[in-house]
Formats: C-alpha cells, structure tokens, sequence
C-alpha cells in the first residue's frame, strides 16, 4: 500500500473514532428526572469505582470558563445547555471504554497520543483551532483535550483491531460489543442526571432517542467531515 493510501485510511480511521465520540456526547434530550442519591456525593458509579459530583462539577466549570472567555461565548453556552450531562456521559463511556480496550490488550503509548494530537493539529489549522473547534462542537475546554485525544486513540486502535466498517454490520458490531462491556460494569446514575442505559451506552431519561452508535451510521458522512471528536 503507498503511504499517501495509509495516511488516507489512517485519517478515515481517525475520523469514524471522532464520528463516533462526537455522537456519544450529543446523543440524549435534555434531563428532567431527580430523586434521592443511592450513593450521596457521587454523579455515577461504575464498576464499583465512584464518579464525584465535585469531579464532574470541576469538568463544567473548566469548559463554561473557557467558553466565557470565547467572543461567542453566549452562543457556545446556549448550545451546550445540559453539559453536566454531557460531561458525565463521556466520564461513564471513557470506563467502559478502558474496559474494552483492556479486554483487547490495546493501549495508547505517549508517542501514539502525541502523533495524533498532532494530526487534529494540523487537521484544524493549529493549536488554537483545534481547542476552538472542540470547544464549540463539544464543550471541551483546553485542559480536557488530551483526554479527546487518548479517547480517539483507544477507539481507533479498537476498530483496526476488530476489522470494523463504516457499515450497518461493522456499527452493531461495536455496539454490541460495547453494550456488554457496559452491563459487566453494573453502572449506577444518580437520578438527577438520568439512568444509564446499557443496550445503548449512554444516559437516558425515558424519552425515545437515538442509539448513539446509530446516530454515527445516518449521520456518519457529515459527522465525519468534520474531522473532529467525548
């Protein structure tokens, strides 16, 4: 294979893990529930191991800073409402995704995370322009995206590993996959941030939404032209 073909698939790789991790945090309607705290002082639980309300709570606070900060900071805000939410959705899929990738023995080295952050880099037109995307597609202040990038890596990894297409087939693959890693967690939301459901890993309220794993296979063309990513 010539090396503009292995880039070129590199980058498609790339952009169907992004696709995928974009889709996760955007998924879900906004939450009405509440109720008492099966365990007081914790966002989630998840595989025995505790989500704080204070972590999660510090994750907001360092985006809705860095939007403020942003000349668009009113529209940034408005579009990313229930980021609390959003914020714990991607806490909770980045243990199952830990999980799965430790099942597989896949890893992300210090020189795998730094090459790719250095191809969103470039992809987006410098450092500024990457935090200034990731900021108003997701949310993601400047201290978090390290963690964009080690989630891009680790679901890349996985998809080469497993043989996984941009196909119905490839995406029922992951998805299953995923599901059952979520189950074998036991995951446990405090009821004010909704419940977690594990068909289609990711928080849920009741209301009738999009797997977000199909979500990424309709919208698949235009999530991946982004180039982006939680």
């Amino acid at each position: 294979m010539h090396r503009r073909d292995r880039r070129h698939d590199r980058s498609a790789r790339r952009r169907t893990a992004l696709a995928l991790s974009a889709a996760l945090l955007a998924a879900a309607p906004l939450l009405t529930a509440c109720g008492g705290e099966a365990h007081p002082g914790a966002a989630a639980v998840v595989g025995g191991e505790r989500i704080d309300v204070a972590g999660l709570q510090a994750e907001v606070k360092a985006a809705r800073d860095a939007q403020s900060r942003s000349p668009q900071s009113a529209q940034l805000i408005a579009a990313t409402g229930d980021l609390g939410r959003q914020k714990l959705n991607g806490m909770i899929f980045d243990r199952i995704l830990d999980e799965v990738a430790a099942d597989l023995g896949v890893t992300a080295s210090r020189a795998e995370l730094q090459q790719t952050r250095a191809a969103f880099v470039r992809e987006n037109g410098g450092e500024e322009g990457l935090r200034a995307v990731l900021l108003q597609q997701q949310g993601v202040a400047p201290s978090q995206v390290d963690d964009v990038v080690r989630r891009n890596v680790l679901m890349t990894k996985i998809i080469e590993k497993l043989g996984i297409t941009e196909t119905p087939e490839g995406q029922k693959k992951l998805q299953d996959l995923f599901a059952e890693a979520s189950a074998a967690l036991d995951i446990d939301v405090n009821p004010r941030y909704g419940a977690w459901d594990d068909a289609r890993v990711q928080l849920d309220t009741g209301a009738d939404t999009t797997p977000w794993l199909l979500k990424v296979t309709q919208d698949g063309a235009a999530a991946g032209a982004e180039q982006l990513p939680g």
